[in-house]
């Protein structure tokens, strides 16, 4: 398993103690908020707003402070409008960086994100300039102890999965986009302990740093997850577990 997938293994679990501390919850308020505007209030028939409420269930999120983000989505409450914007650029050692934002003040999360790249070492780029990098997928983390790899993988594959991935006592399922949903679906009917089920996107090559470009490239991915306007970020780089442990550490 390449750095890189190291790397999300490890958000997964610092993402538990995050939410213990309710610090995820704004970033998934926005998202509620955002694919129930875009997509109505009806999980029925917005997949995307589904996928927001699986993730703030996950988080342990109040059933209230679900159903109050969707009903300010829809207009039923008062509520801030976030724009949907994407950011690109490299950071040390060329790696490259995609950023999803839900903001409220682009001119704001604009200056923020330059000020973060050029204090690491790296810089924004135009549009376009590393998008093509990423693949859009669909990816499904299951954890518990004593998981049957043999079982899961026949169960997502039989469902429609692409690959399936096991690290650390975590199973990590991709689908394609058009799958997503429906591999979900059919893991959730077979009670998975899933803790983590939403569209990612996949580098299709890696950049490997080790050493000073490495930790500083971990800062600066710390530093843009710890934006509250930043909901995604995804970089090619691949470096050494021993290096990722101790910064999760």
């Amino acid at each position: 398993m390449s750095g890189h997938s190291k790397w999300s293994t490890i958000k997964h679990k610092k993402a538990k103690l995050d939410a213990a501390r309710g610090k995820v919850f704004t970033k998934i308020i926005r998202e509620l908020t955002t694919a129930a505007r875009i997509g109505g209030g009806d999980i029925g028939s917005n997949p995307r707003l589904r996928t927001a409420v699986d993730a703030a269930r996950a988080a342990n999120m109040p059933k209230d402070n679900i159903d109050k983000a969707i009903k300010k989505g829809t207009g039923e409450l008062p509520g801030v409008t976030y724009d949907e914007c994407t950011y690109e650029g490299y950071g040390p050692g060329g790696v490259a960086v995609f950023v999803e934002v839900l903001t409220d003040n682009k001119n704001r999360i604009t200056a923020e994100l330059r000020h973060m790249f050029g204090k690491y070492g790296g810089n924004l780029g135009e549009s376009g300039s590393v998008a093509w990098m990423f693949e859009r997928k669909g990816q499904i983390v299951i954890e518990g102890e004593n998981l049957s790899e043999d079982e899961i993988m026949e169960a997502a594959l039989e469902a429609g999965a692409e690959d399936v991935q096991f690290e650390d006592g975590a199973a990590e399922i991709y689908t394609t986009i058009e799958d997503f949903n429906t591999v979900n679906a059919a893991l959730q009917e077979k009670k998975y302990n899933i803790t983590s089920a939403n569209l990612t996107r996949i580098p299709s090559n890696t950049v490997a740093l080790e050493g000073k470009p490495a930790t500083t490239m971990l800062k600066l991915m710390e530093m843009l997850e710890d934006n509250d306007d930043v909901q995604n970020v995804y970089a090619n780089f691949d470096i050494p577990e021993e290096i990722l442990e101790a910064a999760s550490a």
